[in-house]
């Protein structure tokens, strides 16, 4: 159980707070570029890794490390706000570099012991338990089994942490909210204030991070995107449960993801969105998600 897992997680996440101060990171020599081909994220962690550097675990603790675990979901047919090829799935949005970075990021700037090989795990999986924490990104056509909620209430109301990224708009937000609903039908979505321990647990944020696609902010400009009503405004919403803890993090109108993913692509993107909002707020919500 997820409970279970992070004890020992948790002792080294202890040591994160306190240990970094402002966050200044050198550019990466690597980067996705345009033409670099994209294999399917069924087929595993590329073998160039993306240029993302390695390293080793002790094999000792090898149990006892810290792994990005992406969820892969369903998808309504034609729903979502990039349509993926009209019902394409949206849940392997920015993999692997996004994933790789993160994680690259972690094992670099705290004291968390971390797993070099994310991985992707559906939420039916025995093995999901074994992941204190998860991922879904791009909700906006996400729907889950009945076997799915079954497995989300419980894998939550025992300890794990959900993070939602990467979504804009009401249209998107009003479907992660039905499915969410079907899950703790009796547990409302709340708007988190800055004062919030998830926005101060490393990095003391002063404002609640929104960060841009790369593309929408070479061509706007801005720091939101337009998907209709409801994009400008970014919104962090939490599901607590009975203890206060939160067990889910809504992340809406940002795009967290886009900073890990494309940290090492574009100078002026990477200081002002990679180092200033993704990774603190990043870092912040893994150690929140570990020590609580």
């Amino acid at each position: 159980m997820p409970r279970a897992r992070r004890k020992s997680l948790a002792v080294a996440a202890l040591g994160l707070v306190g240990l970094v101060g402002g966050l200044a990171l050198a550019q990466p020599p690597w980067g996705r570029g345009p033409f670099r081909q994209r294999q399917s994220p069924l087929d595993g962690i590329p073998a160039d890794r993306a240029g993302v550097p390695d390293w080793k675990v002790d094999e000792r603790f090898k149990d006892d490390v810290f792994t990005f675990a992406r969820v892969q979901y369903s998808s309504h047919s034609g729903m979502g706000r990039r349509g993926r090829g009209w019902g394409g799935p949206g849940w392997d949005t920015d993999w692997p570099d996004s994933d790789l970075n993160f994680s690259y990021r972690l094992q670099q700037l705290t004291s968390l012991k971390v797993n070099p090989n994310p991985v992707i795990v559906r939420l039916t999986e025995d093995r999901l338990f074994d992941y204190p924490f998860i991922y879904i990104i791009e909700p906006g056509g996400l729907v889950f089994s009945d076997e799915e909620v079954a497995a989300l209430r419980r894998y939550l109301l025992n300890g794990g942490f959900l993070m939602v990224d990467d979504f804009w708009g009401e249209y998107d937000y009003q479907n992660l909210y039905r499915e969410l609903k079907r899950v703790f039908p009796d547990r409302e979505p709340e708007e988190l204030d800055i004062s919030h321990p998830v926005f101060q647990m490393v990095y003391r944020l002063k404002e609640r991070p929104q960060v841009p696609s790369i593309h929408t902010w070479q061509y706007t400009g801005e720091t939101w995107e337009d998907h209709g009503p409801g994009s400008r405004e970014v919104h962090y919403r939490g599901i607590s449960d009975d203890k206060g803890r939160l067990m889910a993090l809504i992340c809406h109108n940002t795009d967290l993801g886009d900073g890990w993913e494309r940290e090492g692509e574009n100078a002026e993107y990477f200081h002002e969105f990679s180092e200033k909002k993704s990774y603190p707020m990043g870092i912040n919500i893994v150690t929140y998600a570990m020590t609580h």
